[in-house]
């Protein structure tokens, strides 16, 4: 599970409508019947149209700044071992959305006229995704990009040939174009992976726009708040405040595993992904040791996930800074695409 929260920010300012966001997230839709649409929802309601998302978040705004963002993204990102785990993407990732922002709700560490936020006090809409396509950051397109400039120069050629400003066998400049693509060395159905392509298997995933502000219009809730938990005095009085992101990313998994019955490796765990982060020699030492079974099962899931692996001394003495930075890139890369569930 890879779980997101980010504001939305445009040539360096924070977005005055979310019009632009929901058109984006409306692009699956697009060339499909209404039958097979992905509508927006949220802790209540179904079907819920684009316009009406826009005009709910665009106009619970009061009080808020120009520099203050005015609504959060948080995106979803299950494994693929996890999507596994589903029968139907998309009722039961509503139903886990749904569960899931009950405990969005409690990471608050504030109070509403004296008691504690709860997911009635959180104006939201979520959507269902089941496609991705490749980036530039992706491995894929990154690995085949010298490939692609090349292609790039020799179609500029072949321009440059057919306006009279150079000589040469146009001919033979498309027999190179066609080996390029053939050897590039990442290919998707007889195809050179190339950024927009749409990527293979289960790709379901979630978005979900939050309001900075609550149902009320008068709160503001901000998950990018930098108070951890803590109070302060405002006005005389003592006000709780901050966002708990450490609880929120654990009830991700927690909320999944309890719902479906997901039985998590600790590869996959937030906690691992910290430890790795934070100190490494930690990682391959708890990764050492757990029970025959489970180590076996996160090599595999490493592996599968595109991680340059190598034979991982116990002794953390033995520990080679350069195979640590070698490990640390692969994991790094494996989590921001997506294709771990960590």
């Amino acid at each position: 599970m890879y779980v997101t929260i980010t504001k939305q920010n445009m040539e360096g300012k924070h977005s005055q409508s979310v019009a632009d966001f929901v058109a984006y997230l409306e692009k699956e839709n697009e060339g499909k019947t209404i039958s097979d649409m992905e509508h927006f929802f949220n802790q209540y309601e179904e079907e819920i149209s684009s316009t009406e998302v826009i005009q709910e978040i665009d106009g619970n705004t009061a009080k808020l700044k120009k520099i203050e963002p005015k609504f959060y993204s948080i995106t979803i990102n299950p494994s693929a071992n996890e999507l596994k785990r589903l029968q139907d993407h998309s009722e039961e990732l509503k139903q886990y959305t749904r569960e899931l922002m009950k405990e969005y709700a409690k990471s608050f560490n504030r109070e509403i006229d004296g008691r504690a936020v709860s997911v009635d006090d959180i104006k939201y809409y979520a959507k269902i995704e089941h496609q991705r396509t490749f980036k530039g950051t992706d491995k894929q397109i990154q690995e085949n990009q010298p490939y692609a400039t090349k292609i790039l120069e020799l179609k500029n050629e072949i321009r440059k040939i057919e306006r009279g400003e150079l000589e040469g066998n146009i001919k033979q400049l498309q027999k190179k174009i066609t080996q390029l693509e053939k050897d590039a060395p990442h290919q998707l159905n007889g195809k050179r992976i190339v950024r927009g392509m749409p990527k293979e298997g289960s790709q379901s995933h979630i978005h979900i726009i939050v309001s900075r502000k609550d149902m009320s219009n008068k709160y503001s809730l901000s998950p990018g708040s930098k108070y951890r938990a803590s109070e302060v005095m405002f006005k005389g009085k003592k006000v709780q405040r901050g966002f708990d992101r450490d609880k929120f990313f654990k009830a991700s998994e927690k909320t999944f595993d309890k719902l479906f019955q997901y039985k998590r490796n600790y590869v996959e765990t937030y906690t691992a992904r910290k430890a790795f982060l934070k100190d490494p020699k930690l990682y391959f030492s708890m990764l050492s040791g757990l029970p025959a079974n489970e180590k076996a099962t996160a090599y595999k899931l490493l592996a599968k996930s595109g991680v340059p692996l190598m034979n991982i001394p116990t002794n953390q003495v033995q520990l080679a800074l350069k195979a640590l930075n070698k490990l640390k890139k692969g994991i790094d890369k494996a989590i921001q695409s997506g294709s771990i569930g960590i």
